[in-house]
């Protein structure tokens, strides 16, 4: 007999659940029999889980569509006492044996078992993100990450399917796959990629390679295979050198995904990545050195995550932190994108810094976080690109020898295991490290950025530690200077290691500090740098010192020190001179998004951008990564209808833009917020070019059009009264709150508010609170908005993934009103 469940949230995993469950069982192996061939909306889950108990009362996680029988030790469980996502369990002492039979559903959040459609070709896709929760969707499950053990898998698939796993598998018979056992892994490392998938197989240095892809977009994936095995090649050689341990896991395949969450996941041996990566239209040389960063990110996850894996969330900078900082520095020293930092700069110091000033902020270890789902918002610019910066402090500080035998001796005293950040810390300190207690204090388990400014008149540097949060640290960084006259920057280094610290800035120079981001604080140029900068930018050469004076001029704006037209000042005079177009991608994307509409004529302003983004793009070279960068701004930017119009046609455009789908579709989004296209057309355009990328576009430029229909369309999204992939919802938060169309979105304000938390009865995990982001209404800047949002907060029911996104964006939005009050009247 099959057992119906009505779908329930199942209650978060607390760690002190864990300890006692990690304390009460080992597990021995899981064999695992999926039938994904017999059904598009279900699939059949059999689990043979095999345990050692010391005996007594626990509980498996399970959270099926319904379940046919459970059996433990050869004895049935009443399938009813299933609630929750749990079944409880009174185990023997000594070995037992749990086999469960149930029935799964596949998923299109992104997680789970995710079943996607291609709308190009009509075929399906699947895939397995069992990520923090959404094992137990999949196999019936002890759903923690220290209790490890090794996976067989056996799959019945449709005959024109491939099957990739964590371990090599054989395929013996039409539509039958047989996964060998993997080395042990968490259960969220667990994944499955079956579907029609383009392969493209290689090797090196004795490690079979792989690259899977939708049918699609397979000429675009072996047009970028050679970039992409060249670099899995480099960083696996750099990794060995860096670790001195090989990788243990089998093969080595990286699959691009449709409809991912997160950029990549770094399943042993099956990596999995957001399909986008495979690049359909030409992309700007900062998108490539991101997905670099990201091929070695998910390489460095294999050392730093699956050979050692966090014994809680509370130190899942273990895995983040280090595979943040070792993908930068690896594709930076080895492969052709020399710049990375560079890049990292524009990409992640801001995401960073924002995070760890909102009143979210959290350590970057032992954040103190017990509830496992919960801990999913804690994947934030604090663990990764705080947590990155951090450790290359702690590197310098240390040097390389000690710091990676220090790593080596960690990574074997807990192989295939789980450990904390006390066990690194011994690690490094029997490689010779010292006074570590005192760096784990004030950098790993304190919250918050220092803030670092000039007090010119009074000569000496302040230091203030974040509020709430008090902490003693020595910073080491290099200050820059540069008189009008001079021919160039004059860079030093200094210790700031009290509240005050004596420093004579040279009379009527610009001073930027940390500039090159030696540090982790929060810097921001004074009056007198921030009215010199613009006469100074054009002739600043180094790429990695004007990241740094853009990334302090962002942190002034943020706290309302600097004006939304001194921003504009700079940008005009920084953006002939600019050659990263990882540059003009991040600091114009900004400024579109934050300074414009808060500046005193926001139409003006974006003219001004507009003005300066498309004289950068017809004085590009022809065709250049960085003629895109700016061209993409430039039409962004425009409120010339006839322009747009003509450039949708070929006509006028700069010479060396061709306008591929990607373009296509920024113009017709752009024509959208303006009005100037109708829905007839934007489906028209989407029949005509039915790939996953126009579908998603589509999505934005629908939300994005200035009538009630349009609102009203995506607001259905947001309820869940019409379903839509996670892509397709994010998209239609976006595209429905733009600035200028604020009569129409006048009635949402509230309805937001109001209606957030039942969003928990139809989205789930990482999809319910990006929703929670996308749909807020950042464009509605008055007092009664925020006044709701803090009521919203307050509220003792509302979900934790919500309030957490909820208070982050309401953070913004009062930072948002406070530049358009202190800046109002210029």
């Amino acid at each position: 007999m099959t057992h119906q469940h009505p779908a329930t949230a199942a209650r978060g995993l607390q760690r002190s659940e864990a300890l006692a469950r990690a304390e009460l069982l080992e597990v021995t192996s899981y064999d695992v029999t999926l039938d994904l061939a017999s059904s598009e909306e279900t699939f059949d889950s059999t689990t043979r889980l095999d345990f050692v108990s010391r005996g007594g009362r626990t509980f498996l996680d399970l959270k099926p569509r319904a379940v046919r029988s459970i059996r433990l030790n050869g004895r049935p469980v009443d399938v009813d006492l299933l609630q929750r996502g749990r079944v409880p369990l009174e185990t023997v002492e000594g070995p037992n044996q749990l086999v469960v039979e149930a029935v799964m559903a596949f998923r299109n959040d992104g997680e789970g078992l995710h079943r996607s459609v291609d709308p190009a070709d009509g075929r399906h896709y699947v895939y397995g993100m069992s990520f923090m929760d959404a094992a137990p969707s999949i196999f019936a499950c002890f759903d923690q990450p220290d209790l490890k053990a090794p996976y067989t898998f056996h799959v019945r698939a449709p005959e024109d399917w491939v099957v990739v796993g964590n371990a090599p598998g054989t395929n013996p018979e039409p539509g039958v796959w047989e996964l060998e056992t993997s080395k042990p892994l968490s259960t969220y490392f667990v994944t499955l990629v079956a579907g029609p998938y383009h392969l493209v197989r290689d090797e090196h240095d004795g490690i079979p390679l792989g690259l899977s892809c939708r049918q699609s977009i397979a000429a675009e994936l072996e047009a970028d295979a050679d970039e992409l095995l060249t670099l899995t090649r480099q960083c696996f050689d750099e990794l060995h050198r860096l670790f001195g341990i090989r990788y243990p896991f089998g093969d080595y395949h990286q699959a691009f995904v449709p409809e991912f969450n997160a950029g990549a996941m770094e399943n042993p041996g099956c990596v999995t990545f957001r399909d986008p990566l495979v690049f359909t239209s030409k992309v700007t040389r900062g998108q490539r050195i991101q997905r670099a960063s990201t091929v070695a990110h998910e390489m460095a996850h294999q050392w730093f995550g699956n050979i050692t894996t966090p014994l809680w969330w509370d130190d899942l900078w273990l895995n983040e932190s280090f595979a943040e900082y070792m993908g930068n520095r690896v594709t930076a020293d080895v492969t052709e994108y020399d710049d990375a930092w560079v890049q990292d700069a524009y990409a992640r110091r801001q995401w960073g810094l924002l995070a760890d000033q909102r009143p979210s902020t959290h350590p970057v270890a032992g954040n103190g976080e017990d509830d496992a789902t919960a801990a999913l918002q804690n994947f934030d610019g604090i663990s990764y690109a705080k947590g990155s910066s951090i450790l290359k402090q702690l590197n310098a500080t240390m040097g390389d020898e000690v710091f990676l035998a220090g790593v080596r001796d960690h990574l074997q005293g807990h192989f295939y295991g789980n450990a904390t950040m006390h066990d690194l810390l011994a690690s490094w300190t029997r490689a010779g490290a010292v006074d570590l207690g005192a760096f784990a204090d004030n950098w790993l388990v304190t919250a918050g950025p220092d803030r670092i400014v000039l007090d010119r008149g009074a000569g000496r540097l302040l230091r203030t530690p974040p509020t709430g949060h008090p902490a003693d640290r020595a910073h080491t960084l290099r200050v820059a200077t540069r008189s009008p006259g001079d021919a160039g920057w004059q860079v030093d280094e200094l210790v700031v290691d009290a509240a005050e610290t004596s420093y004579d800035a040279p009379a009527g120079a610009a001073v930027l500090l940390d500039p090159f981001e030696d540090t982790w604080a929060v810097t921001e140029p004074d009056a007198v740098t921030t009215a010199l900068l613009p006469g100074l930018v054009a002739s600043t050469g180094d790429p990695l010192l004007r990241a740094g004076m853009w990334n302090s001029v962002r942190s002034a704006y943020h706290h309302a020190r600097v004006a939304p037209e001194a921003v504009l000042d700079l940008l005009e005079a920084w953006l002939p001179a600019e050659d990263q177009d990882a540059a003009l991608q991040y600091t114009l994307g900004w400024v579109l998004a934050k300074v414009v509409p808060l500046a005193a004529d926001p139409g003006t302003a974006a003219a001004r951008v507009h003005t300066a983004s498309l004289a950068a793009a017809q004085a590009a070279e022809p065709g250049s990564t960085l003629q895109l960068a700016a061209y993409q701004a430039a039409v962004s930017s425009c409120a010339a209808t006839d322009l747009l119009e003509g450039w949708l046609m070929g006509r006028d455009l700069p010479a060396g833009v061709e306008l591929d789908l990607a373009l296509r579709w920024r113009v017709l989004v752009r024509l959208a917020v303006l009005g100037a296209v109708d829905r007839d057309d934007l489906d028209a355009h989407l029949e005509a070019e039915p790939t996953a990328v126009s579908r998603v576009e589509h999505t934005r430029a629908i939300a994005s059009m200035p009538t009630a229909e349009a609102k009203a369309w995506a607001w259905e999204r947001f309820t869940g009264e019409t379903t839509a992939p996670n892509y397709e919802l994010e998209a239609a938060g976006e595209g429905m709150w733009r600035a200028g169309q604020d009569e129409l979105l006048a009635p949402y304000v509230a309805r937001y508010f109001d209606e957030l938390p039942r969003t928990a009865e139809v989205h789930s995990g990482w999809v319910l609170a990006d929703v929670a982001e996308a749909f807020f209404p950042l464009t509605s800047l008055d007092d009664a908005t925020l006044e709701r949002a803090r009521a919203l907060i307050a509220r003792p029911d509302l979900d934790s993934s919500l309030r957490r996104r909820v208070v982050d964006t309401t953070d913004e939005l009062e930072h948002r009103l406070a530049v358009r009050r202190a800046f109002a009247g210029q």
